[in-house]
């Protein structure tokens, strides 16, 4: 045989010359959660090893991961439900304590990048991503607030704004009023595909944010469906987008596959808890090697067309993998 395949498999060397797909610091992007007591730490239990933080304990998570090569983050506020209401007015709150970690950690870290969460639900006593009027989940009505909670982040520092609320018209509203109060340089990395999943369902005990009634199936897209991803793709882009997100990751690396062929914007993936909690479960019990399947399923995310990573392996991914030793 003249054509052997094998002869690019042949030692370690070979395989890393010819490798088609790296994995790059720079495209990951750590979720950190953030609670309001400054000096608290409180371990997720369904997702170990990932942490609340009050603003002084996540201080020294962001310094670490910043020097182990991890410059990239998106933030999530666990709000206390003393301050929670219909219209997530604490969201707009110049003092709370979502908006006063942000500029603190800028001034600490300028060379970081920060990424928002535009939603109703951690702020909301519904629990739902948009209003509840009369029992239903109103799309227009929730505009303006999504818009005013997107410029507060963008006033307190944020980089990117995350509108991860799917709904309809939300990012060319935000835009709009992003660059009225003159935001022009902050972007938007918006949430185009984003699942009723099974999957977030760790996340949703960090933040104590799952619907009080009901579900997300009006708003997030029926996971059956893949070319309803292009037209939310293409009505993002239409609106400014910078960033087209697909979430969770692994059960939609087909729909990764064809945003990315789709559009010439940066394709970002959410490597979801649910998926980060079956790893961490499966290699507890022996039952899976951690440090091949962690970096597989990171590749694989890549390989299929991300160029944005948000993961929570992030900050081990660097450790384990990018030592600066």
């Amino acid at each position: 045989m003249r054509i052997r395949p094998r002869r690019n498999r042949a030692n370690s060397s070979v395989r890393g010359m010819v490798r088609e797909t790296r994995i790059s610091l720079e495209q990951l992007v750590y979720p950190l959660f953030l609670l309001e007591d400054r000096n608290a730490v409180q371990p997720i239990l369904s997702m170990p090893g990932i942490s609340r933080f009050g603003l002084e304990k996540l201080m020294v998570e962001v310094d670490e991961c910043m020097n182990a090569g991890v410059t990239n983050f998106i933030l999530f506020p666990a709000v206390d439900e003393k301050y929670k209401d219909k219209y997530a007015s604490y969201s707009l709150d110049a003092s709370n304590f979502y908006l006063t970690a942000i500029r603190e950690l800028k001034k600490r870290f300028p060379e970081a990048i920060f990424i928002s969460d535009v939603a109703l639900d951690p702020y909301s006593s519904d629990g739902h991503d948009g209003l509840v009027i009369d029992n239903q989940i109103v799309n227009d009505e929730t505009l303006p607030i999504l818009s005013a909670m997107a410029v507060a982040q963008a006033e307190a520092g944020f980089d990117i704004i995350g509108p991860s609320d799917m709904m309809d018209g939300r990012v060319g509203e935000i835009r709009d009023a992003l660059d009225d109060q003159g935001f022009v340089n902050v972007g938007i990395m918006s949430y185009t595909a984003k699942y009723a999943s099974a999957f977030y369902g760790p996340f949703r005990e960090a933040l104590d944010s799952a619907p009080k009634s009901g579900d997300k199936k009006t708003y997030q897209m029926d996971y059956a469906n893949s070319k309803e991803a292009l037209r939310e793709a293409e009505l993002d882009e239409e609106e400014g987008a910078d960033f087209l997100m697909v979430k969770p990751a692994l059960c939609y690396l087909d729909v990764i596959r064809d945003l990315s062929n789709y559009s010439s914007l940066p394709i970002a993936a959410y490597n979801v808890s649910g998926e980060y909690a079956m790893l961490k479960a499966a290699a507890e019990r022996g039952w899976i090697d951690y440090d091949k399947a962690m970096p597989e399923m990171l590749t694989s995310i890549a390989r299929s067309g991300a160029s944005v990573i948000l993961t929570y392996f992030a900050k081990e991914y660097a450790q384990k993998f990018h030592s600066r030793s």
